[in-house]
């Protein structure tokens, strides 16, 4: 070994080997980051509750505060993807410039009236941003994983679960003006930018030399990541719509139930459940690392397909038997999220594993704008109960998909011979 950078990248011996202090010191400053960065993210779902509190919104618009960054996700990954960014640049300069530019573009939001053309590109922009962040944060924990690759995954996905589910808890408070959300958020981001040069680079940092086209063709050629990529896309479908649907779900059947204050404890109740799945997301994976991916996915899709059959015919019912439903659902649903990236990650070669781990994303986030739409037409047709019956259709498709990696002999790579 040397600490000379090799013709594909690889990094000095000084970034590249340290001592466990260094480890833990990178990936809490990682986390510490990734969050902060993501801040920009979240703060969508906070803006449109204080904004409704003051002034009615179009509900188009308010769609379009969240879509458009969903949106603008997806169009920054499917470039990332193409130009191998994630693969062929140290991940901390790229997080560092995506941070920095979400900052601004979060920053310049506090200036403008709450929604327009001008707004919903910012939002749109910041989105882009968004997949020099999230996927690239993935990618530097994968670079420090020894036999734990889930586990560190999995802390990034509690992190952030955390995050999202902040904006609940901001509703059900309030008393915070809009701009100042918009305002902290991008401070957030812009010291996150900065932070994350601090973050070191784990021993399995490699690097591809240049733009191959065949990475990004890997997640669907290859017939074990495309089992995995699907398990992923079974999961996305519940998840975002679920964390996007839940407050008004409870919020009607409080109200149904006779409650008092109903939005005010589906608020509480609906930051609770987002909020403990960072625990689930934990949890799962250190199970995952001793159980297996596929035993651990498995097992939290089946599950939380049960809670959202389960909790959509409790609509109406006492709050006492909703509640408990809606924190296990909380658990169940991001329990997994964490092990398709790592699946992947282990499944294809190194020197691809960031463009993998962003045509992933870019796939689960393009697939959310179509099930979080769909809920509300859903619900207006059939009601409540059909419209979350019909998340549960997501994991077990995805059960199905990472049954069937199982059964393939690449399974054998998954968390060190477990699958």
């Amino acid at each position: 070994m040397t600490a000379a950078t090799d013709t594909r990248g690889t990094i000095d011996m000084k970034d590249a080997i340290t001592p466990l202090p260094g480890k833990l010191r990178s990936l809490l400053i990682l986390l510490a980051c990734e969050i902060g960065a993501m801040a920009v993210w979240f703060s969508s779902a906070s803006v449109i509750s204080m904004i409704k509190r003051t002034q009615s919104i179009p509900a188009l618009d308010q769609a379009l505060l969240t879509s458009s960054v969903q949106c603008g996700f997806v169009v920054g990954t499917v470039i990332s993807a193409l130009l191998s960014l994630a693969d062929r640049y140290d991940p901390r300069r790229l997080f560092m410039a995506s941070a920095l530019v979400a900052a601004a573009a979060t920053g310049l939001l506090a200036l403008l009236p709450p929604v327009g053309t001008g707004v919903f590109l910012l939002r749109f922009l910041t989105g882009m941003c968004m997949a020099g962040v999230y996927p690239v944060g993935m990618r530097l924990a994968v670079t420090w994983a020894q036999r734990d690759m889930g586990l560190l995954i999995g802390l990034l996905v509690g992190g952030l679960t955390f995050g999202s589910a902040s904006p609940h808890l901001l509703a059900a408070l309030g008393g915070i003006e809009w701009r100042v959300i918009y305002a902290i958020a991008a401070g957030c981001a812009a010291l996150s930018g900065i932070g994350i040069l601090f973050c070191g680079l784990g021993p399995n940092m490699t690097r591809g030399s240049r733009i191959d086209f065949n990475y990004m063709a890997q997640a669907w050629r290859n017939p074990a990541i495309r089992l995995a990529n699907l398990g992923y896309l079974g999961h996305m479908w519940e998840l975002y719509a679920m964390w996007a649907w839940l407050a008004a779900f409870l919020a009607a059947s409080f109200a149904a139930a006779g409650m008092a204050r109903p939005e005010h404890y589906a608020s509480l109740l609906t930051f609770a459940a987002v909020a403990v799945g960072a625990f689930g997301s934990i949890g799962g994976g250190w199970l995952a690392d001793r159980c297996g991916r596929t035993t651990v996915t498995i097992a939290a899709m089946a599950t939380s397909a049960a809670c959202a059959v389960l909790i959509a015919f409790l609509y109406g019912f006492t709050p006492w038997l909703v509640a408990p439903v809606a924190l296990l659902w909380g658990i169940s649903v991001i329990a997994d999220s964490a092990q398709f990236s790592a699946s992947v990650a282990e499944l294809g070669e190194p020197s691809m594993t960031g463009t993998l781990l962003t045509v992933q994303t870019c796939a689960g986030f393009l697939l959310t704008l179509a099930s979080i739409h769909l809920v509300p037409e859903v619900v207006a047709w059939m009601g409540w109960r059909a419209g979350f019956c019909m998340l549960a259709i997501g994991p077990a498709l995805g059960c199905v998909a990472m049954y069937r990696l199982r059964q393939r002999p690449e399974a054998l790579r998954l968390a060190n011979g477990k699958r």
